[in-house]
This record gives structure tokens, sequence and C-alpha cells, in this order.
């Protein structure tokens, strides 16, 4: 099941941009000065993903809360958004009902649940995506599309993204083959092993991402970090042999030169330690496009890990244990 969810993900951005160019959202009654989004899981990876795209081009702070408080700092001047794909989600929803106090011009983006009940009550501006996909976190490309076009019709964006996630779309169809084979060369490398995800500051999001898959699909634990600032940390903790982990750098050709040289740096420190160091480039032009290149691979990644393991990717018994648990309290 999950693989034809993976394989469906260039069809989802086009859809998500159907869906974006019929949305109706309207100003606010004050000025904007910040935004804030709540969400977790599946649906909060997709504000970080935003956060990185438009950090050159967006003129005010874009922050993202994964709990169930929201700042002080969330007021009237604030566009807060909710993001959660099946509306319900238990902190999300907690951080909605302390934005309905603030004055804030509050946001929904969900497949219906609470969220959206309490978005047509209340008359709030909302995106309700499809319902029919039975895991939200591969419904990353309704995420992150709805909230850049959100930031576009309050007037911080501008649209040049539309072409972006457009050439993305055209990128993963015609490379689908090579991705695929790519994905499972990896996962053939690394299915016995703990990964460690490194990359840029600047591409963290995509490190969260696989890191989160090869932990949900492939029933697997891993960690990442960021360079530059893991030179400052974690780098010394490389000082033994670890022929258990597989180191992978996700990497572009247009990285910074000064991390470019750290990572030369850094392969050359861990190759001491480590067997197994993989590179993983993205393919694109924009971030934009990059950037859903490697999430679309790592996505394959996390699903041939779960084929060595015999596992279920679309299982996640243990967190529907925890939900149950919690609703007895």
């Amino acid at each position: 099941m999950m693989d034809k969810l993976i394989a469906r993900f260039a069809d989802q951005l086009a859809e998500a941009i159907e869906i974006g160019e019929k949305a109706v959202i309207k100003p606010h009654t004050q000025p904007i000065h910040k935004v804030y989004v709540a969400g977790l899981g599946g649906s909060g990876i997709g504000a970080d993903f935003v956060k990185a795209f438009i950090k050159k081009s967006c003129p005010i702070p874009y922050t993202v809360g994964k709990g169930y408080t929201i700042p002080a700092y969330v007021d009237e001047n604030t566009l807060a958004i909710c993001s959660s794909y099946s509306g319900n989600t238990e902190e999300t929803l907690e951080s909605y009902n302390q934005m309905l106090a603030t004055g804030a011009k509050i946001v929904i983006v969900a497949s219906g649940g609470k969220l959206i009940a309490e978005a047509k009550e209340r008359g709030l501006d909302y995106i309700q995506v499809p319902d029919n996909w039975p895991s939200p976190r591969a419904c990353l490309g309704y995420s992150i599309v709805q909230q850049m076009y959100i930031m576009h019709a309050l007037g911080f964006i501008d649209d040049s993204f539309k072409a972006n996630i457009k050439s993305a779309i055209d990128l993963i169809k015609f490379d689908n083959d090579d991705i695929r084979a790519s994905a499972k060369q990896v996962a053939d490398r690394i299915h016995n092993k703990i990964p460690v995800i490194y990359s840029t500051d600047r591409i963290e999001p995509i490190a969260v991402r696989l890191r989160q898959q090869i932990n949900e699909n492939g029933k697997m634990l891993c960690w990442h970090h960021v360079i530059p600032e893991m030179n400052h940390n974690e780098l010394v903790g490389w000082t033994e042999k670890h022929p258990d982990m597989a180191v992978i750098y996700l990497r572009n050709s247009d990285d910074l030169k000064r991390n470019q040289v750290r990572i030369e740096i850094n392969q050359e420190i861990i190759g001491r330690y480590s067997d197994t160091i993989i590179d993983i480039f993205s393919k694109g032009n924009s971030l934009i496009e990059k950037s859903f290149y490697l999430v679309h691979l790592g996505d394959w990644i996390s699903w041939y890990l779960s084929v060595h393991k015999g596992a279920d990717a679309i299982e996640i018994d243990v967190i529907d244990y925890l939900k149950a648990e919690l609703a007895k309290v």
C-alpha cells in the first residue's frame, strides 16, 4: 500500500496546485508581522519545508510549533496556521484553542475532522485537502503546497513557487525509474545498519523527513544532524569504530562552498570509524525542485527498508496504542 502512495507523489503535487488555485484566503483585519504554524508529524514537517523555501524571500518571521502550547508572541498581528491532515491532532487542536483568544488570523489546513468543522462554524479561512489517503505522512505535498498558497495569497511571497513545483513534478516523473533504482541500492546497503543522516542546515527538513520515514516506514531507529552545527559537537563523538552505522550525506551541488569543504573533511574523519558512507546528491534547479527530488528518493529508501524487514510500512500500532492510552487519562 505505502509503495502505491509514494508512487502518487508527483500526482499529489499537481492536485495540490489545483486545490491551492481555488483556495480563498481573506485579508486580515490587522497588519500581519509574523507567522506561526502549529503541526506535528507528517503535517508539521510540511511547515519546516515552507520555512526553508521562503527564507530568502519572505519579509516576516515564519516559525513552527510542535507541541501543545503557543508562544506568547502570537497576537492580532500573527498569521496562525493549523496544519493537521486528520483535523483531529490533539496537540494542534489545543494550540488552535489557545489561538482563538489572541485575535490572530487563523487558517486551517486539514482533510476534515474537528478543525474543518471549527473553521466552518466560526467562518475561518480553511483549505480542505482530500481525505482518502490512509497515511498522513504520505500527504506531505498537500501540506507544503497549501501553506505556500496561503503565504502567496496574503502577499508575503511571489508566485514563482508554482513554476518550481511544476518543474519538480516533471523531474520526478521523468526520473522515476532512476530514483527507485538509486533508493533500492541505498536500502540494500543500510538495511542491517543504523542510519546516520547529515545535511547542511539549508536542507535540514529533508534530513528530518528521511529520518521520520525510516522510523515509520522502515521501522528502524536512526538520527540526523546538520552541518555546520554538528562540527561543533557531534563530530567529537566519532572516536571509535561503528561498523553497525551507515552515514548518509544529503547534498546539493550548489551547497555553500564552505559547507562543501566541511563535508569533505567530515567524511575523511568519519571514514576512520564507519565503513559505510553514502553521498546522495539532488537533481533540479531551484531549492523546491531539489528538495522534492530528495524527498521522493528518501521515501522510496524507507519503503525498500520495510521490504528488507518484512514489515508493513503503513502500520503504526505503537502510535495508536499511545493515543488510546492517552485517551484514558
